[in-house]
């Protein structure tokens, strides 16, 4: 059994239908890339597996689980770890108190997160509100691993950033894969770093998956088919 697996998955706001049919995998220790253009459901597919939105129908496990019946704040007791769209850092907090506020017990502590992004370490006691935009992305990624996932999801992480903070950013998911043993969902549009670091890709269309299968098989016709404007 994968580690993580999102069968035929749909998932409604309301009235309105977001997802059709998702089907995803991702083996212990993996990296996978969900991608699609905008507004084909990918951030409907993290709610999903974060259980922020339920799913109608399909079915989710989780570390041979099935977690469909779970709060948000169980699944992420679970070992998901979320770093959402848009930082959501808590602004009058101070670093030290962001990072803190999420802490569960693990090898990841203030001075790990801080050797990950240093940083972070000299801006301990600068409130969230006042740090730059790839600081607070830096600080968004650092909560989510105090959490000590198993999971780690980054929603568009790099995005709106300046390209030297891009770079950091790939540079610590880079890290993450290579020394230590989380398993990542990575959500992005640069496909030259997710080429990178990503083990598999899921492509996502209306709601649907259209394409998912080992990074390296990821051609440029399946990219002008589904990635392209």
């Amino acid at each position: 059994m994968s580690f993580l697996t999102l069968d035929g998955i749909t998932a409604s706001y309301g009235p309105t239908q977001a997802l059709f049919g998702v089907d995803l995998t991702l083996e212990a220790g993996e990296v996978c890339a969900l991608m699609g253009r905008n507004g084909m459901g990918k951030s409907s597919t993290i709610k999903v597996i974060c259980r922020l939105l339920k799913h109608s129908g399909g079915t989710l496990t989780f570390d041979g689980r099935d977690i469909a019946s779970l709060p948000a704040y169980k699944a992420a007791r679970a070992g998901l770890g979320l770093v959402p769209e848009g930082r959501r850092c808590f602004g009058p907090l101070t670093v030290h108190e962001n990072l803190h506020a999420a802490a569960r017990p693990g090898e990841w502590d203030f001075a790990r997160v801080c050797k990950l992004f240093p940083r972070l370490g000299e801006r301990r006691d600068q409130v969230a509100a006042s740090l730059s935009g790839g600081e607070q992305q830096m600080l968004a990624i650092g909560r989510a691993l105090m959490t000590n996932p198993t999971l780690l999801i980054l929603d568009e992480a790099t995005e709106g950033l300046a390209p030297v903070v891009r770079q950091e950013i790939w540079a610590a998911v880079a890290s993450l894969k290579r020394d230590t043993g989380l398993s990542l969902l990575v959500v992005d549009k640069s496909l030259a770093e997710l080429r990178q670091v990503a083990d598999r890709a899921v492509i996502l269309e209306r709601g649907r998956t259209v394409w998912a299968d080992r990074m390296d098989a990821l051609d440029r016709g399946v990219a002008d088919t589904y990635l392209g404007v």
